[in-house]
């Protein structure tokens, strides 16, 4: 019975959209080959963005566009680059409904950690960057809550989903400059009680960072609030 329906529903990978035997799947989902093609983000590390460092930056361990500007975190640190198949799974994750490759895909957040000794020993909480009620409504699932519930079941730490939120709808940061993305983003976040974040030390999760606009924007809401230390941890950047 079960090869009958492998005929004709056949197990579609994710990615590249071809079938694949159930054995070859990582969950189910996505083909060995495919999750063989990720590109992850090689070290050396900006110590403040978590971009990988080229050239003259390796003497200071700082990027570029981070000497240019300050961002209110305190370090971010992202697994693989947001191409290839990675920005295909995440279109599928945020836009088609897919809430299920978050258990996948937060595995890669997970041994990042894990590789990179990542200092979760002094994280208090964690707390996914949130969306707008109203684009929750559109999603129905916030992408940065799926990605926090396994690392938070990994590391014993606490989730608070409901402690910072998104007061005000903007417009989304794809298609912005730089210096916009900013803009955008400010006075868009607030707390909702500020006793849970007195005092911790967050980690900050979200799906992408670009410019680190959203993830700085929620860092200082947290920081204003008397959080005492934010580290940022993306998927891609």
């Amino acid at each position: 019975m079960k090869g009958l329906i492998d005929v004709v529903f056949p197990r579609v990978c994710l990615a590249c959209k071809q079938p694949a035997k159930e054995a070859l799947l990582i969950d189910n989902l996505i083909c060995a080959q495919c999750w063989g093609k990720i590109k992850k983000n090689p070290p050396p590390f900006c110590h403040c963005c978590g971009k990988h460092l080229k050239g003259k930056h390796l003497v200071k361990n700082i990027c570029g566009q981070c000497l240019k500007g300050k961002l209110h975190f305190d370090r971010a640190f992202s697994p693989c680059l947001y191409e290839g198949v990675a920005k295909e799974l995440i279109h599928q994750f945020k836009y088609k409904n897919k809430e299920h490759l978050g258990r996948p895909l937060s595995r890669l957040m997970i041994e990042f950690i894990r590789e990179y000794n990542v200092p979760m020993e002094y994280v208090d909480v964690i707390v996914p960057v949130p969306l707008h009620k109203s684009r929750l409504y559109e999603r129905e699932f916030n992408q940065a809550h799926v990605l926090s519930k396994p690392i938070a079941e990994e590391f014993g730490k606490r989730v608070l989903a409901d402690v910072l939120i998104r007061h005000r709808r903007t417009k989304t940061q794809t298609d912005l400059e730089e210096r916009e993305r900013f803009l955008n983003v400010q006075g868009s976040f607030s707390i909702v009680d500020r006793k849970k974040i007195n005092g911790a030390n967050c980690l900050l999760i979200d799906d992408v960072l670009t410019t680190g606009a959203t993830a700085s924007e929620a860092a200082s809401v947290l920081k204003n609030a008397g959080a005492h230390i934010v580290f940022v941890l993306t998927l891609v950047n």
